[in-house]
């Protein structure tokens, strides 16, 4: 037994605020796991919502599991110690349900190790009645769950609020057999059951039909949540070790009504919600008892009606306020003010892309005009850092493009500096360049990802521009992630296959070659518009035509306008 593991669990445990462990007792015991470690779990709200929710109930109990940080694995490995949890130490093959919360495609990565530690069989036609049930849940599940169809047993599609409580009394039928169980899961509205799915491909690879069978929806329809202020979703674990262990998170939106056509994020949750003034300053007030900084998250914080009335409670109580996003043309001078002086000394602004030709290609909805205007707001607040997100390898980027950028960045860099010397000390500019990945039920659905090829050649043209601006770096998502986010994000169920080649050190090329697939095939080839996609399994209520339509005008440069009340263009609405 490895005693300092332990050890280690307890000490954690011990300095978390507002968790608590309870005995078995005879109720449902569910495994939520987050593979990725424990500092990575514990900034996530929509884990951390899930574990209050399960755990509110009287006939659950739930424990987390993570992936162990690197000293740990090694002794995880040297000593066969099995995964346990963080609560009781209990290993996960004795829950009767392992629940996976999967926000990003590359920690599917660590999932062969996960298995590995935990000892379960990788496939689930491999399990039997003597294992757990395996669900998947988070963004990945609704976006692309195929890559994990031959792993996961069952796929939450959608928001855990509306999907949990059937989903639980379900499974608490023990007398079904595994298979009939699944059965009847696959009934209940946003439950996926992949291996009640036969699928044929046509010979050049691409997915030619799928049938369900037994009794299983053609499509399982998204659930979502429309009334936010009936679910709080905020710290409910409290944590110093992690990213914001300094804050009280409070989710204070979903959804987006922007439209940018590259932001999976903007479609998956539709429609926009909002939670009530009244709701979140209740929040914020709980949260101050323990944080002084409220932490506001959202797709659109500052689209938010009651975003400005919202910080300024929070500052009257003595609160700090910090936003997970600002967007540039919703900035206001209020909210700067706020950001400055609760401390802030490097704030993030998104123009996307450099040149006007690419922002409209992608809905953004941006002048220069506005993006130098918002960078002279946060300028003359004093904020000293600013941070510039921009996409690389966007359809039809060219060196025109890419030129655009680095004026813009220049730009930027003059309004910046010349506030830096009236307070007597120059900022720091900071570049972070993430390359274009299409994801599913976006518009660019259709696009191919730019191969590493041409964007190595993007990054040099970027980095020796840049490399002449002194107080200006340059920091960019690797490559290598970046292909391998898009190799799962538009994969089949044969892409998982590659999942335990990879954990084990393979690159992409190697393990794709040892199983008979071209990586080129899901990353960078462009789709016709009649292609059926593997992901399509779901249906994320925004039709599929007015996502080829918004692709079209993509390629026109067309700005579509945001989407308001009463607004019925995508289908989600009705």
């Amino acid at each position: 037994m490895s005693h300092r593991l332990l050890d280690k669990a307890h000490r954690r445990l011990a300095a978390e605020s507002g968790c608590r462990s309870n005995p078995w007792g005879g109720r449902m015991a569910v495994a939520l796991v987050y593979p990725n470690t424990y500092r990575h779990a514990m900034s996530n709200l929509g884990f951390l919502t899930v574990y209050h929710m399960l755990n509110s109930r009287e006939d659950v109990l739930c424990e987390r599991f993570f992936l162990p940080d690197e000293e740990d694995l090694v002794e995880h490995r040297a000593t066969g110690y099995s995964l346990f949890s963080l609560e009781s130490g209990r290993f996960l093959d004795e829950f009767d349900l392992v629940a996976f919360s999967i926000s990003f495609e590359n920690d599917y990565l660590n999932l062969p190790v996960i298995f590995e530690l935990a000892r379960l069989p990788w496939r689930a036609a491999e399990r039997d009645a003597r294992h757990p049930l395996l669900l998947a849940g988070g963004v990945c599940a609704f976006l692309n769950p195929e890559p994990l169809a031959e792993v996961m047993d069952l796929f939450a599609v959608g928001e855990a609020e509306p999907l949990l409580p059937g989903l639980i009394d379900a499974l608490k039928h023990e007398a079904f057999s595994r298979q009939a169980l699944l059965e009847r899961l696959a009934g209940l509205a946003g439950i996926y059951v992949p291996r009640l799915y036969e699928l044929d491909y046509n010979p050049d690879g691409s997915l030619a039909a799928r049938r369900a069978k037994n009794g299983a929806p053609a499509r399982v329809r998204r659930q979502w949540l429309a009334d936010l202020d009936a679910s709080p979703s905020v710290s409910f674990v409290l944590t110093e070790e992690t990213e914001f262990g300094d804050m009280y998170l409070s989710e204070i939106s979903r959804g987006c009504s922007r439209g940018c056509r590259f932001c999976a994020a903007g479609f998956l949750y539709l429609p926009p919600r909002e939670r009530s003034l009244k709701n979140l300053a209740a929040q914020a007030d709980e949260g101050l008892c323990s944080r002084r900084r409220i932490g506001l998250v959202g797709a659109a914080v500052a689209d938010h009606p009651d975003a400005a009335a919202l910080q300024d409670h929070i500052v009257a109580q003595g609160g700090g306020v910090s936003v997970s996003s600002l967007r540039i043309d919703a900035l206001r001078e209020e909210e700067v003010t706020a950001l400055a002086a609760a401390g802030h000394r490097t704030v993030a602004i998104a123009p996307e892309a450099g040149s006007q030709r690419l922002r409209d290609l992608v809905n953004k909805g941006l002048t220069e005009e506005a993006i130098l205007r918002a960078v002279e707001l946060l300028a003359e607040a004093g904020i000293p850092n600013l941070k510039l997100y921009f996409l690389i390898g966007l359809p039809s980027e060219n060196e025109a493009d890419v030129d655009e950028l680095l004026r813009l960045v220049g730009a930027i860099r003059g309004l910046w500096l010349e506030a830096g010397r009236k307070r007597g000390r120059l900022g720091h500019l900071t570049l972070s360049l993430n390359p274009f990945v299409p994801k599913p039920f976006t518009p660019l659905q259709w696009a191919p990802m730019a191969s590493e090829k041409t964007l190595q050649k993007t990054l040099r043209r970027i980095r020796s521009g840049v490399a002449r601006l002194a107080n200006t770096e340059m920091i960019c998502e690797s490559l290598r992630a970046a292909t391998l986010q898009a190799f799962f994000a538009r994969g089949d169920r044969r892409v998982g296959e590659a999942l335990p080649l990879l954990a084990a050190g393979r690159n992409l090329k190697a393990a794709c070659r040892e199983l008979g697939l071209d990586p080129d095939f899901y990353v960078t080839r462009p789709r016709g518009e009649a292609e059926m996609f593997p992901w399509e399994v779901i249906d994320n209520g925004v039709r599929r035509d007015y996502l080829w339509q918004e692709y079209q005008r993509a390629r026109q440069g067309q700005i579509t306008p945001r989407c308001a009340p009463g607004c019925r263009r995508c289908g989600v609405c009705g």
